[in-house]
């Protein structure tokens, strides 16, 4: 019977945990094994890996910085797109214009999401909000699932 293998989104340093890590896969990288190779690592070699060429909706890793009012770009309107759709699923989410750049209106909408989800409620985008949005988009939009 075939079982889809778990993983965790882990960085390894501000959030751990067992099996596959980003920087667990990385340091294996860096000594050389393929990517095939470290899912083996962890997983076992009596595993069938499928494949797929098209991959859609994914989310992107934190900027490295907070987003706050006065910022902009790719990073700005990836976490708007997100919220919007994360509003469908949860109406006292306000929808927001997504023109990369953050104002009062983002700023508010992700004072909400944080009430929602049990985060401190300043609307900025931290690394902790900009995980939990990428978690809660995953679920409601079901990208993880085939």
């Amino acid at each position: 019977m075939r079982q889809p293998i778990f993983t965790s989104y882990c960085d390894g340093n501000r959030v751990t945990c067992r099996g596959l890590s980003q920087w667990g896969s990385k340091y294996l990288g860096d000594q050389g094994y393929t990517p095939i190779e470290i899912i083996r690592y962890y997983y076992g070699s009596d595993m069938y890996i499928n494949s797929t060429s098209y991959i859609s909706g994914v989310p992107s890793s934190w900027p490295g910085y907070d987003l706050t009012i006065g910022s902009s770009g790719q990073k700005v309107l990836q976490m708007q797109e997100q919220l919007n759709r994360i509003a469908q699923n949860y109406p006292a989410l306000p929808v927001i214009t997504a023109d990369s750049i953050f104002g009062s209106a983002t700023a508010n909408a992700v004072r909400t999401f944080q009430r929602i989800f049990g985060l401190p409620a300043n609307g900025i985008v931290d690394y902790p909000t900009w995980y939990k949005i990428s978690e809660i988009f995953v679920g409601v939009s079901r990208i993880s699932e085939p």
